[in-house]
């Protein structure tokens, strides 16, 4: 009997010490939710003409079982050159799905694609982040009118999105339509028409993504959380006569600025963080933990910034 009691106790002191040496959970920071509600194939801009409805689709992931009324929300924006890529790429599910476990909300959005060819072609390229950058504010300004459907905090709005993703929200952020059709030859008198048309947000997180005039970041002072590999030949971390701004002249620019932001170098790694960039072939699991761990990298930044209580 006496051995009994001493190895019931033996297993509760165990098991109290166990729980005690456990790290603190934080929501926002860690994943708290086991499951995420996921619906499909919403507009952001319904009345869209019938040839364009595709490009105005988003995808909402929200936390099960969360009962917040005001959540902080990502703006997900997939990669692919402005020419390929949806809101159901790999990386924006698997990234989108991670939030929502966190407690964001998140928003996979389509946006317009180039019907030419802007990978091979940079002129081509910058007008298609035009257009992309105003959808990109569309979605914005859909999401603060329906905070209350979603229960989203429009002062905690994050723009996020992976190579040309994350060329589009530092656009969206830091250039004002006129500064960008200047810099993309596009004239669109509606959008210039508009005063003050940087994206009012919280936040940016760019995966590999760039910005086309350094210059821009002195136009607003919002975080920015950025990842990228070091050997990536697509978008170079630093601009090399390739017309893109990455992410080592970002960093460098932002703290000259004191704009809070943050830099995480995946060694030895390319474009999206694979071993050697192919777009035509799915991400392996190696690729997809390097993805998580850039997640985990911005989810901490913003925790520290946004959430985190002074001590």
């Amino acid at each position: 009997m006496y051995k009994r009691l001493l190895l019931v106790f033996l297993i509760l002191f165990i098991a109290f010490a166990v729980k005690a040496q456990s790290p603190p959970v934080h929501q926002y920071k860690d994943r708290v939710f086991a499951d995420v509600d996921v619906k499909a194939d919403l507009s952001y801009l319904p009345n869209a003409l019938p040839a364009n409805k595709k490009s105005y689709l988003f995808d909402l992931y929200q936390p099960k079982g969360d009962n917040a009324v005001a959540r902080p929300l990502i703006i997900w924006m997939h990669g692919g050159g402005f020419k390929y890529g949806s809101k159901t790429a790999n990386g924006i599910k698997i990234w989108s799905r991670d939030f929502a476990q966190r407690g964001y909300v998140c928003a996979a959005i389509n946006y317009r694609l180039s019907k030419n060819n802007p990978v091979f072609h940079f002129d081509e390229l910058q007008k298609s982040c035009y257009y992309a950058v105003q959808d990109v504010k569309t979605a914005v300004a859909y999401f603060k009118r329906h905070h209350a459907e979603y229960n989203i905090d429009t002062g905690k709005i994050i723009l996020a999105g992976n190579s040309a993703g994350g060329i589009v929200a530092l656009q969206a952020v830091y250039s004002s339509n006129a500064e960008l059709s200047r810099r993309t030859g596009v004239v669109d008198s509606t959008a210039l028409l508009k005063p003050n048309d940087r994206a009012q947000i919280a936040g940016i997180i760019n995966f590999w993504g760039g910005i086309l005039d350094i210059r821009w970041l002195k136009n607003a002072r919002v975080p920015i959380v950025s990842a990228y590999g070091s050997h990536d030949g697509i978008l170079n971390p630093v601009k090399i006569d390739t017309g893109m701004y990455g992410s080592i002249t970002i960093h460098q620019k932002a703290d000259d600025l004191h704009i809070p932001n943050s830099v995480k170098v995946f060694d030895g790694f390319g474009h999206e963080l694979q071993r050697h960039f192919n777009p035509f072939f799915a991400a392996g699991k190696s690729t997809q933990k390097r993805w998580l761990q850039a997640a985990q990298f911005a989810a901490d930044f913003y925790y520290n910034l946004l959430f985190k209580q002074p001590q």
